[in-house]
């Protein structure tokens, strides 16, 4: 059987999903079999296994810290929001179908059983399981209902360190309140406090940290510095998606939908020197970008109504008149058609035009298309001639089914990873160009045939691309040697009950 820890925080965003990558990683350069585990994630940025299940990037991004495959059993139910009082419910990585948050709420605890389930397999495979909470364990009105913060501890008998958001201010208060609103049985499974995102000289710090043990008898177990590390983020909460200035060298635009979807698409671009990528909310912020992306979405239709009542619409074909690059991914690729069809009601019903920008047309259906794919970039005429024959890989995970209705350029052929069919994707036509693979920006050359012609036109050298999945394991250790140096690992495995 393994041992475990649970990482709990006193709010969203007080850094859970990163300080369990870090203690992850640290023990798999020790020696040990580790993997990652939240029962219960809510989250748009998703992630397709190899055997065509749906889980959430963050578990996808421990799983990579800890040197494993990412495995569903790390993360079985997803929530997905696709309103503000809904979500789609995924559990085992197969869509359950859409709840209302009250009707979600009622049903928590039938679910237990696939959570244990999930668990107990990973017990029995590894020697250490680091689990993930969700929001803050002092939500008391959540409580009765609770299985992923103290209601899961309780269950597989985890240890608990709770986590503190010194950046955003009165983490002492956090902490001391967190820890008062507990039950005893509770506050008995806390073992150490950690404060996360620390700027500054930590003596200064001490006095504090002595009068909250004085107050709580938990013991401080780290105080992690403010690292900038680029790792994959949860959701809306990620700091890149406020980046608004027009930088050197190219410009990328980002449309920011309310839905936004699998934004990690474009964290290789955002990597690359000479390439500036910013995210865009208004028709005002627009400009003139060289290049210009729609990212995916969990709702297309509410988020292709947005971008027509905003006067995004406007702008996006007034760039493509001018010549501008227009890349669509997955919804974004829905959206540049030029009708999305929704007879079911399975997001917004009914029917409305897309932005008529490529000869298409999308009909919604209940059947979620997941999967992992493979092939390559047909040949291709005109400004993305650069990508013909490159690589074309990653997964595929949307709603609603795309048709062409005249002849045109495909993207790429590729083979879908779980079943061996073979099929085309994607549609070119001109400077437009749209793809339901996500990931595909993760390919240096897919990438580089992008870019380089963009390069060139700007009068710039080529770019420089570097090899992703290598890179991401130097980001690991680099969070590993922060743990080391700033959390008590010695007192880490004492909790676990390691030698």
């Amino acid at each position: 059987m393994a041992k475990n820890l649970m990482i709990q925080g006193t709010m969203s965003n007080a850094g859970k999903s990163i300080l369990t990558a870090g203690i992850l990683r640290v023990l798999y350069q020790d020696g040990y079999r580790v993997a990652p585990f939240k029962s219960q994630n809510m989250a748009l940025n998703s992630y397709i296994t190899r055997d065509g299940l749906e889980m959430g990037r963050a578990q996808v991004m421990q799983a990579e810290a800890a040197g494993i495959e990412p495995d569903i059993r790390m993360n079985p139910i997803l929530l997905k929001p696709n309103s503000d009082m809904g979500s789609q419910v995924i559990v085992n990585g197969e869509v359950l179908g859409n709840r209302e948050a009250k009707e979600y709420f009622r049903m928590k605890k039938s679910l237990i059983p696939s959570i244990m389930k999930a668990y107990g397999e990973l017990d029995k495979s590894f020697d250490v399981i680091v689990i993930e909470g969700a929001g803050s364990p002092a939500e008391i009105n959540l409580k009765d209902n609770d299985i992923v913060n103290m209601g899961l501890a309780r269950m597989v008998d985890a240890p608990v360190l709770l986590v503190g958001d010194i950046d955003r201010g009165g983490v002492f208060a956090q902490l001391l309140g967190t820890i008062w609103l507990l039950e005893e049985e509770e506050r008995a499974r806390v073992k150490g406090l950690v404060i996360n995102k620390f700027r500054g000289d930590k003596t200064i710090l001490d006095p504090g940290l002595k009068q909250l043990y004085d107050k709580c008898r938990i013991p401080i177990t780290g105080v992690i510095p403010y690292t900038k590390l680029d790792i994959d983020d949860e959701d809306s909460l990620s700091e890149r998606l406020d980046r608004r200035q027009i930088g050197k060298g190219i410009d990328a635009a980002v449309i920011r939908f309310p839905h936004i979807s699998n934004f990690t698409d474009f964290g290789m671009l955002e990597g690359c020197e000479g390439v500036s990528v910013r995210y865009v909310n208004t028709a005002e912020e627009l400009g003139k970008p060289d290049i210009l992306f729609l990212p995916g979405s969990k709702n297309t239709m509410s988020d292709l109504l947005w971008i027509r009542q905003n006067g995004l619409e406007a702008g996006i074909q007034k760039a493509a008149l001018e010549g501008c690059r227009i890349f669509g991914i997955c919804g974004g690729y829905q959206m540049l058609g030029q009708r999305l069809l929704d007879p079911d009601g399975c997001e917004h019903g009914g029917e409305l035009a897309g932005l008529g920008l490529l000869p298409i047309t999308t009909t919604f259906g209940k059947r979620k298309h997941r999967t992992r794919v493979e092939g390559r970039v047909e040949p291709i005429e005109g400004i993305y001639q650069g990508m013909s024959g490159v690589s074309a890989e990653g997964y595929e995970i949307h709603m609603g089914e795309t048709c062409l209705l005249e002849t045109c350029g495909r993207f790429a052929s590729v083979t879908d990873c779980v079943t061996g069919k073979q099929y085309p994707d994607g549609c070119v036509k001109g400077n437009v160009c749209g793809t339901y693979i996500h990931g595909i920006l993760d390919a240096p050359g897919l990438l580089k045939g992008l870019l380089n012609p963009v390069f060139l036109e700007k009068g710039m050298p080529p770019g420089t691309y570097r090899d992703l999945a290598g890179y991401r394991q130097e980001q690991y250790d680099i969070l590993a040697d922060v743990i080391r140096a700033h959390m008590d690992m010695d007192a880490v495995r004492r909790i676990i009950g390691l030698k």
